[in-house]
């Protein structure tokens, strides 16, 4: 997805109108998928389901919208590091919106995270983009905002992740169109819709790239969606931003291959410290999983003998009791 996104807006100055082409093609593969009974979707919008996603849409519009741009600004390899600081963000986001109080130990994972992304952007000694490291910025504010949104959209749709990933895209298209004409971008759509080639000739013409990357892009877009969703009703939301954090990793190096991008030692770092602070957050919340995980009540049977002997203890209703352990009395005492 994001050597693909890196493909198309390197080529055209219309990264929103890039990004509804992308949300369309989605609509477009749900209502196959629809036809052909692959899927059921609710195609008579409910209106107080509407009423109630906006925040959702909202915060997708402009998360898309700014992860794009970042995009066209920052090289592909440093993309993650733009983007490195998802995972504090969404733990400060899950404690004043979910009231989930982390751990020292979740900060500290989270501050080895901000380090990280420090490296990248001031001690590396490359020139960056700062509109693009600023876009990168918010739209990691955006998307620890958006992640914990998901949790309580989800109960709008019935805990339907399929429709919740219906409504988003489709309802995201719908605000979109508008947006991108009030931001100045419907000339460049004239300009790649009708103007001249600028692509050197023997490669894919502007319009051509714009349109293979759309379809390529949109597929997946569609693909990931519906796991992404997934991953957030069954996980918790940093957990889906960790996650996300590694395919990020993933996609810098591909950074390096398709578009022969310069890796340097300090952006290398950086890259390395936010990878390492994301698996040691997900270390630490396995460990806080499987020690908050609740026991299992423990009973001492009674000797029979010592219920023979009238020792065992009765009820009022005259059935025999079962002792509790000491352990069992201490907890509940």
């Amino acid at each position: 997805m994001v050597m693909a996104n890196k493909w198309v807006l390197s080529t055209t100055d219309t990264p929103l109108f890039f990004l509804l082409a992308q949300l369309l093609i989605a609509v477009v593969l749900f209502l196959l998928a629809h036809m052909v009974g692959l899927l059921q979707l609710p195609l008579k919008l409910d209106w107080q389901v509407c009423k109630g996603l906006i925040p959702m849409v909202g915060l997708n519009v402009v998360g898309l919208s700014f992860s794009n741009y970042t995009l066209k600004y920052v090289d592909a390899s440093f993309y993650q590091v733009a983007r490195g600081m998802v995972l504090p963000f969404t733990v400060a986001t899950s404690f004043f919106l979910l009231h989930a109080r982390p751990s020292l130990r979740i900060l500290a994972a989270c501050a080895v995270v901000t380090v990280g992304f420090f490296v990248g952007v001031f001690l590396d000694g490359t020139p960056v983009s700062v509109v693009g490291v600023t876009f990168g910025v918010l739209s990691s504010m955006i998307t620890a905002m958006h992640s914990v949104v998901i949790k309580k959209s989800l109960d709008v749709v019935h805990g339907s992740a399929l429709h919740l990933s219906w409504y988003t895209n489709l309802l995201s298209a719908i605000v979109l169109a508008p947006v991108l004409v009030l931001v100045g971008e419907l000339p460049g759509v004239l300009k790649l819709l009708f103007g001249p080639n600028e692509n050197a000739e023997g490669k894919l013409s502007t319009l051509s790239t714009f349109i293979v990357g759309s379809l390529i892009t949109g597929a997946f877009g569609f693909l990931m969606s519906l796991a992404s969703l997934m991953s957030i009703k069954v996980t918790s939301p940093i957990t889906h931003m960790v996650s996300s954090a590694v395919r990020g990793v993933a996609a810098s190096m591909l950074g390096v291959w398709f578009f022969d991008e310069v890796v340097t030692q300090g952006r290398a770092s950086s890259i390395a410290i936010i990878l390492l602070g994301s698996i040691w957050y997900t270390w630490i919340k396995h460990v806080e999983s499987q020690s908050a995980a609740p026991s299992k009540p423990h009973y001492e049977p009674v000797p029979l003998d010592e219920l023979e002997e009238g020792k065992g203890g009765k009820l009022e209703n005259g059935h025999a009791s079962h002792r509790h352990s000491p352990s069992t009395r201490d907890t509940r005492d």
